[in-house]
């Protein structure tokens, strides 16, 4: 009988559906279901976007094959976003279009690591970034996060965490799972380490649109030579409200795109151009608009920390952009199974901190941005009366 590829067949199965399983099982005693699982925006794209994606969809400019790297007009668009964004020059051989921020960090991944080699990850970390390593063969290695310390990494840590066999360092902020937002001085003291240590940096800055302020999230695409041992990741998905369109954008030095081309010929030749078209015309049309949308996340985050305020023992560990990372009250009790309890009891549902990697058992993700202000504050109520497992 044929095997299976080992390295896939050993993963654990998607995280989110077997949360969802427990949610299915809510008789609805507490109200409505409430779900704090998968980050995706609490409110619809804006109607420009939707007539604009239904102009490209129609059309049959859209239906062939287009330039693997991106069309051309996006790329254009994107890379004069983000050097307005960074205050850094940007081209468009600088820009690589990705069916989604997954599929960034997957051919970025393979661009710079191979399999038997190293990358380093936080600890907590995304669960894609950790089973994506895990099946191309790449080795992952595991820097702490103290929570006592707001869940940012720790330099210090990290001096002695990037030996000579590690390849890539990935980093997420605004992060997930911890929503923690890492200071620029602190990326730019940990990028320094990594062009010290001869290492790639893959930033992943997915929420960076829900940042506060208008200053840059960080000056390191102004530094010279930056190219050389950087890679920015992003999604449109959330600051657009498609995540089902499935697009992202790599920034990276023109070699660099070279040769993640090659691999996203492989993976999927193109990312979908329909939406592309209609994202070249939101870039920057719907800036304002966007920015309604980080002041309303702005908004929910003050509702979320007033409720957790207001009940005892459950505590934030770290707040920002998407997500929550909270420290439940039932000591002893496994992160899964508190998370399971609270779907099926209470009708909240969100991701165990077990998911997100090692020593994780007394926290919970909860990915607040896809509720509103009104049904955040319902929490408060179902949270004072959960008993637990």
């Amino acid at each position: 009988m044929p095997r299976y590829n080992p390295l896939v067949e050993r993963l654990a199965p998607p995280p989110i559906p077997s949360v969802h399983a427990w949610a299915r099982a809510y008789d609805g005693s507490r109200g409505a279901l409430i779900d704090l699982s998968q980050a995706v925006p609490g409110y619809p794209p804006h109607a420009d976007m939707l007539k604009w994606l239904g102009e490209a969809s129609a059309s049959t400019a859209s239906t062939g094959y287009g330039p693997i790297e991106g069309e051309t007009a996006l790329r254009a668009a994107y890379a004069t976003h983000v050097a307005g964004l960074y205050g850094a020059g940007f081209a468009t051989e600088n820009i690589q279009i990705t069916s989604g921020c997954n599929q960034a960090f997957i051919v970025a991944a393979l661009a710079v690591a191979g399999a038997g080699e190293s990358v380093l990850v936080t600890n907590p970390f995304y669960f894609n970034h950790e089973t994506t390593l895990s099946m191309m063969g790449v080795k992952v290695e595991l820097t702490p996060c103290d929570p006592e310390n707001g869940f940012l990494p720790d330099v210090a840590a990290l001096k002695v965490a990037l030996h000579s066999g590690i390849r890539a360092l990935a980093l997420i902020t605004p992060n997930n799972p911890t929503g923690a937002v890492y200071p620029p001085e602190l990326v730019a003291e940990i990028f320094a380490l990594c062009r010290e240590k001869g290492v790639w940096l893959l930033l992943d800055e997915t929420y960076r649109d829900f940042l506060p302020g208008d200053g840059a999230p960080h000056g390191l695409f102004s530094l010279p030579g930056w190219e050389e041992n950087l890679i920015g990741l992003y999604s449109f998905s959330k600051s657009f409200c498609i995540p089902g369109h499935r697009l992202g954008a790599i920034t990276a030095g023109a070699e660099t795109i070279r040769q993640i081309a090659k691999i996203m010929d492989n993976v999927q030749i193109c990312a979908p151009r329909a939406a592309q078209m209609a994202l070249t015309k939101a870039l920057p049309a719907l800036d304002d608009w966007r920015m309604e949308n980080r002041a309303e996340i702005a908004r929910r985050t003050e509702a979320l920390k007033t409720v957790l305020g207001n009940v005892e023992g459950w505590e934030i560990g770290a707040i920002g952009a998407y997500f929550a990372y909270i420290r439940h009250p039932f000591q002893g009790v496994s992160s899964e199974k508190v998370a399971e309890h609270l779907a099926r009891q209470a009708g909240i549902v969100s991701i165990p901190g077990t998911y997100f990697g090692e020593g994780q058992d007394d926290y919970l993700r909860f990915a607040f941005a896809n509720a509103d202000v009104a049904t955040i504050e319902r929490l408060e109520e179902r949270l004072k009366v959960f008993a637990g497992p």
